[in-house]
């Protein structure tokens, strides 16, 4: 069982940066693609980024390319989101997620089934 905790979110200005970092407990972090996602109020839990168990894959959805950027550090069991740039549009919920990939170290899942287990989440709110 792989417990995840999210740091970082708050309350920033249009143009302002955030980095959030989730960490992971109780499993082996170097076996799992790690994911952020986000929830907007009224809004489906949608993808922002994911990266592979070695960091060789990265995918970023349209909206966050080039302001946010994914890495991992698994000597550290962590994954870190910063965010740049940031706009009102990215207020949301984050969530970390991780997918078992024990025998793939070129899978950065997609899609919320993907993966297995869920952090908390932490509020991001960027005022305009």
């Amino acid at each position: 069982q792989v417990q995840l905790v999210e740091f970082g979110g708050g309350l920033v200005q249009a143009g302002g940066s955030l980095r959030l970092s989730c960490a992971a407990s109780g499993g082996t972090f170097s076996t799992y693609a790690m994911g952020w996602f986000r929830q907007a109020p009224g809004k489906e839990r949608e993808f922002v980024a994911a990266v592979s168990r070695d960091s060789g894959v990265i995918f970023y959805t349209s909206s966050v390319r080039g302001r946010f950027s994914i890495s991992r550090d698994n000597a550290k069991n962590t994954v870190y989101l910063q965010m740049n740039s940031l706009a009102p549009d990215d207020t949301a919920v984050y969530y970390c997620a991780a997918a078992n990939s024990p025998w793939r170290n070129d899978w950065a899942p997609l899609k919320r089934d993907d993966y297995d287990y869920w952090g908390q989440g932490t509020q991001v709110t960027v005022s305009s």
